[in-house]
């Protein structure tokens, strides 16, 4: 499996980093830094619309589908081009597919995960499925596994004040009822039965799944993985990958690593387990939302005019 297609600046414990006492024995909160590089002088703004078109297939098309157009990759962009909703007038939400996509990429490409639950599909094609997380996968590892229910945000800040948006969103979706809503989902939907996970597993999984357990002997198996891609004034003055720029951006990227995991904690009481639950932020910085957002949507209007 191809490694993550950017620079990895940290990738571990926010525990080892932090100089919080709070923060400092917590090794359930992890931090993921990581950045795309230049080309004349220029932030490859190329590489990074790639990346999402190369991963697209994950969430905008059921498994049936992928299967189907294997080997089709023209046709696969096509494809799954109809299923973009592309309605984002907002300027603050605007974007959000496109953080949902490369969410999507990330967690194969470092995680090795399986998307059970393509949610721009399935926002597309069934309105009920389209509550919930962001992105829902499981990691099958030494035949056991670990279910991930993702956050994807774009925006163009991440301010304290926008930090609080996504601790209330992050903690409104650990509620039991809406876990075990995404739990139904995920063994509602045939996506599961046709992926590479052995038979025996796959029966394990959907008993853990079953409404009828309790979801607290679930929680030490979830991760919520919060990808925060954002607008960078550091990686807009930049103009390759300097050492210094390096610095500067981990740095930013562990004050805000911090901001977030304090909130959220203090937002925490009402999450029975909460300390069982796994936790990786994931920053991602570029130079100009507007300028991604706007290419993206062109190449997303001329797939869809090609059915």
């Amino acid at each position: 499996m191809p490694g993550v297609a950017f620079e990895i600046l940290y990738d571990d414990s926010l525990a080892k980093i932090t100089t919080f006492s709070q923060l400092n024995t917590l090794v359930n909160k992890h931090v993921m830094s990581f950045i795309n590089d230049f080309e004349d002088t220029k932030w490859r703004y190329l590489k990074f619309q790639s990346y999402l078109w190369d991963n697209i297939a994950l969430t905008a098309l059921s498994e049936r589908e992928r299967a189907a157009l294997v080997n089709q990759s023209y046709s696969s962009l096509v494809a799954a081009a109809q299923n973009l909703r592309l309605t984002d007038d907002d300027k603050v939400g605007q974007g959000s597919e496109i953080a949902e996509v490369f969410l999507y990429g990330i967690m194969r490409h470092r995680f090795g995960a399986l998307p059970v639950v393509p949610k721009i599909f399935y926002k597309q094609n069934t309105q009920d499925n389209a509550k919930g997380a962001d992105s829902v996968h499981i990691v099958v590892k030494d035949n056991d596994f670990t279910l991930w229910f993702g956050e994807a945000k774009f925006y163009n800040s991440i301010s304290d004040a926008r930090l609080d948006k996504i601790v209330e969103s992050v903690i409104n979706s650990l509620s039991t009822d809406k876990m075990k809503k995404e739990n139904s989902i995920i063994t509602s939907v045939s996506d599961m039965d046709r992926l590479d996970i052995p038979p025996d597993l796959c029966a394990r999984i959907k008993k853990a799944l079953d409404n009828r357990e309790s979801i607290d002997k679930l929680k030490p198996r979830i991760h919520i993985p919060i990808l925060l891609l954002h607008e960078c004034s550091i990686t807009a003055k930049a103009q390759d990958i300097s050492a210094a720029y390096k610095e500067e951006i981990l740095s930013f990227h562990k004050d805000r690593a911090e901001s977030y995991f304090r909130k959220q904690i203090e937002k925490s009481g009402s999450i029975h387990k909460y300390n069982d639950i796994n936790f990786h932020i994931i920053l991602f910085p570029v130079p100009s939302k507007k300028i991604i957002v706007d290419a993206f949507m062109k190449a997303a209007a001329f797939y869809k005019g090609q059915e």
